[in-house]
């Protein structure tokens, strides 16, 4: 099981910046597969299926959206107790206006998409990013 809390997030005007944090805790047991954790930022604006904003795998491998390329950075740091994910958004435009949730899964799948929700088994309860024209 993993626990995963975010704190940041809030209003911005366009061209404003914002930081998104989550603490992933859990698999006290197997420190191995903490550290291995694939972890990802995602939003879902009202209306709008849920999208993959940026996700990051145990080998560091990065992948972001189109959308947010050469505005967002993700990284993580790891300790002995939790995974820290962080979200850097800059340039924000209105149309990054969302609800973002912090996603991770242990690495056991034979196969995944990085940006899919789908194969994501656990979520935070989500943080709201409002940016305003």
């Amino acid at each position: 099981q993993v626990r995963l809390v975010e704190f940041g997030g809030g209003s911005v005007q366009a061209g404003g910046s914002l930081r998104l944090s989550c603490v992933a805790t859990g698999y006290t047991t197997s420190r191995d597969i903490m550290g291995e954790l694939i972890m990802g930022w995602f939003r879902q604006a009202p209306g709008k299926e849920r999208e993959g904003v940026a996700a990051i795998d145990g080998d560091g491998n990065i992948n972001y959206a189109e959308s947010v390329k050469g505005r967002f950075t993700i990284s993580i740091s790891k300790d002995n107790a939790q995974n820290t994910l962080t979200l850097h958004l800059n340039s924000l435009k209105p149309e990054d206006t969302a609800m973002y949730y912090c996603a991770a899964d242990p690495p056991f799948r034979p196969q995944r998409t990085l940006l899919s929700p789908l194969d994501f088994a656990y979520w935070g309860q989500g943080t709201q990013v409002t940016v305003s024209s």
